[in-house]
């Protein structure tokens, strides 16, 4: 296996090839992240499933989440092969996803509702146990991938830009969907193989990655096997996740990230009804054009992402990233508030003045979290001894899948609530709602990612580590070890 120096390691610096192959990792996991609830919207427009049905569909495959990701988080940092301990479960995952993915949406005709629940719901808990195996083990590499402050950030910005691909194409696939198949149910089934097909570049970080190179480690779990075994590793296994739960920054990020994110995804959720409802509601064909509206908003978003994350990285620098969060969410809060004003069905494309202010949001989120998490580890480590970004990536991406879970669980909640009539499949464009749905679809698309933002500032107004305690703590982790470290400035 070949690993950095540990020169290398201690200064910091990552090669343009290595943070490539990290960056074509994060297209992949940010592109199933993006494609199943951008699909998804196909079971209640396209099969005409109930939207509470489809809500459970995409919530109970979290309940197995709940176990499988700490543990796979876990097991890739007690894992020593002659590969890494990350890798073989990063090729693993990438493979198994890709065919599960594809397989899932190559639904039977004819069915009905209470068959496709049951089909879905099977096929969504098989997939995201396949995900867990992938991107627990990624994300766990990228935080142990450098010991410096700002190549820190600089790595996830890298990562990141790239990762922003996976959403650029993404807003498109309900306009592909209806513009170029007899109906979106055929277009739902050809999507998810060329899908299933860019997924498998989730093996080039497996590849091409490199891991830091460890010391043989003695498990936890050996000696004796049989019950007493068992036993050792569900005593190690739940101990280092009640340390991860017992340390305050790692709480303060998850919390911070599932309130940012995961409103920004159940508001956004509704976009697409207020768009074929509200502003196209007149027109010929309203599901396309709302589509095509659609696929514009997230693409100028995601451009303007493009600028927002290197100077997310650049402002990280001079603010640090505690600031410079703090700063980008009141941005996004503001481009929030504007989407009321632009939903116009006069001006439907209005709307397009909201998205450099919106990818102010979602643009530096990730970009700062990836980045402070690694910091996180550090603080870990010098408070139990213990290197466990499997641990703290598992938990990190388990809120994340949580709060998605829940934003579609209450999506169904929220649409039947607000008067919503569900289309018969296929007529969707046929189906009238009334004045008051459509208010309260707009005021959950902007209402919900404003107050979720405002509650994540409250809470990262209080976070610990600035770049001088991480500069601490870094030394004194080097002077443990062992080595020396060039002190900062």
């Amino acid at each position: 296996m070949s690993t950095i120096p540990a020169e290398t390691e201690s200064l910091g610096a990552i090669s343009l090839q290595q943070k490539t192959a990290y960056a074509v990792g994060m297209f992949v996991n940010n592109l199933q992240a993006a494609a199943l609830p951008a699909i998804m919207v196909v079971l209640n427009l396209g099969l005409g499933i109930n939207p509470i049905w489809v809500g459970f569909i995409g919530f109970i495959p979290r309940i197995f989440d709940a176990v499988s990701d700490p543990i796979v988080g876990y097991l890739s940092d007690h894992t020593r092969t002659r590969w890494g301990r990350r890798r073989p479960f990063i090729f693993a995952g990438a493979v198994l996803s890709a065919f599960v993915f594809a397989g899932m949406w190559q639904m039977p005709a004819g069915g009905s509702q209470l068959f496709y629940f049951r089909f879905f719901l099977t096929a969504s808990i098989i997939y995201f146990l396949t995900y867990t195996l992938y991107a627990t083990p990624f994300v766990a590499l990228g935080y142990e991938m450098t010991s410096d402050y700002h190549e820190r950030t600089r790595l996830h910005a890298f990562a990141n830009t790239f990762g922003q691909f996976a959403w650029l194409i993404a807003p498109w696939f309900w306009w592909i969907m209806t513009e170029f198949f007899d109906n979106t149910v055929d277009g739902a089934s050809a999507l998810a193989i060329v899908i299933g097909f860019a997924v498998l570049l989730g093996v080039v970080p497996a590849v091409f990655c490199r891991e830091r190179e460890l010391p043989p480690k003695k498990s936890t779990h050996d000696g004796n096997g049989g019950l007493s075994g068992f036993f050792r590793f569900l005593a190690s296994f739940f101990g280092s996740i009640g340390e991860t739960m017992r340390c305050w920054p790692f709480l303060k990020i998850c919390l911070a990230t599932f309130l940012v994110f995961n409103g920004f995804q159940l508001g956004s959720s509704f976009s697409l009804y207020v768009m074929i409802f509200y502003v196209f509601g007149d027109a010929q064909s309203p599901a396309v054009a709302a589509g095509a509206l659609n696929g514009w908003f997230g693409t100028l978003t995601v451009i303007c992402t493009f600028g927002v994350i290197p100077l997310t990285a650049l402002i990280s620098e001079h603010l640090g990233k505690q600031r410079t969060f703090l700063l980008t969410t009141l941005i996004s809060i503001l481009g929030y508030a504007l989407k009321w004003f632009c939903y116009n069905p006069s001006f439907p494309y209005l709307l397009l003045l909201a998205c450099p202010l919106v990818a102010f949001g979602q643009g530096a989120l990730f970009t700062l979290m990836g980045s402070m998490i690694s910091d996180v580890c550090d603080y870990d480590e010098l408070r139990t001894g213990e290197r466990r970004e499997g641990v703290f990536g598992a938990i990190y991406w388990w809120m994340v899948k949580v709060g998605l879970a829940i934003a579609g669980l209450l999506t169904g909640v929220m649409l039947t609530a607000s008067g919503f009539v569900t289309p018969e499949a296929g007529e969707s464009e046929a189906v009238t709602q009334t004045a008051s749905t459509l208010f309260y679809l707009r005021l959950f698309d902007v209402g919900v990612p404003m107050l979720t933002a405002i509650v994540a500032l409250a809470i990262m107004a209080t976070y610990e580590l600035s770049e001088s305690r991480a500069a601490e703590i870094r030394l004194e982790l080097e002077r443990r070890r062992g080595q020396e470290m060039p002190k900062p400035g």
